[in-house]
């Protein structure tokens, strides 16, 4: 999972007992070396799911990491892209990744800020994230839907790819349960905490959440990664607009 440019277990066993924000400053000169950046084939997908929506003038990735989504949202925005993190070593990492073309094309921003209080009023036509959501409780959802429907102008965009439930006989399912029932025990038992849970953003109530901030949602299939056996689509992608 890890190749020989990524951390090393001990260097991952610092992270995982530091703090969200400082696991990810640990983190972020190997991030792209790791299994947790977003794979270029989702960012690809969403990109051609969004572009028949454009144009966008600016847009906005919230928790940018690295940096990945902004370079996503360049090809579709044509005066400024906001990347958006609490992570200065992901900041810097993104800054030195991630150059605004040449000419005529969109500028690039980075910003340091809590995704859950987001600076920003009225400025984006276009926001989008991901693999960031873990990170969240449900309970912190609310804050951070609505700083994002705060962000955007009227009538503007919130995007972002989620995946079916995996069944429960596949391998994945059990991996999953156990990986957040260990970050469970983790969190209770070390301070300062480590929040990243793969099981606690359920479509069902996202979708709640998102309509309670404001948003009108609407889900589009992501067909490039297939369907379930009872025909539904593997993974969607989530587009909730402004109203």
């Amino acid at each position: 999972m890890f190749s020989s440019q990524g951390p090393t277990l001990r260097e991952l066993a610092v992270q995982a007992l530091s703090s969200t924000e400082r696991g990810y400053d640990l983190l972020a000169p190997k991030f792209d070396h790791t299994p947790f950046r977003t794979p270029d084939r989702f960012l690809a997908a969403t990109a051609e799911a969004l572009r028949p929506l454009g144009p966008f003038d600016a847009g906005l990735d919230v928790c940018c990491g690295n940096g990945a989504g902004v370079g996503t949202l360049l090809p579709l925005c044509r005066e400024r892209v906001t990347g958006v993190d609490f992570s200065a070593g992901m900041l810097a990492a993104a800054d030195r990744a991630v150059r605004a073309p040449r000419g005529d094309g969109p500028a690039v921003e980075w910003v340091r800020a809590d995704a859950r209080a987001l600076p920003f009023t009225g400025g984006f036509d276009l926001a989008v994230s991901f693999g960031a959501f873990g990170h969240f409780l449900p309970a912190e959802r609310p804050a951070l839907f609505g700083g994002v429907h705060r962000a955007l102008r009227p009538g503007g965009l919130f995007a972002f790819p989620i995946g079916a439930p995996q069944p429960v006989t596949s391998p994945w399912h059990w991996a999953l349960l156990g990986f957040d029932g260990m970050m469970r025990v983790r969190n209770l038992l070390w301070r300062p905490r480590f929040v990243m849970y793969y099981r606690t953003f359920a479509l069902g109530g996202v979708r709640e959440d998102l309509a309670d901030a404001g948003f009108d949602v609407s889900l589009l299939p992501l067909e490039e990664f297939g369907r379930r056996p009872d025909g539904s689509p593997r993974w969607r992608l989530v587009v909730a607009r402004k109203v």
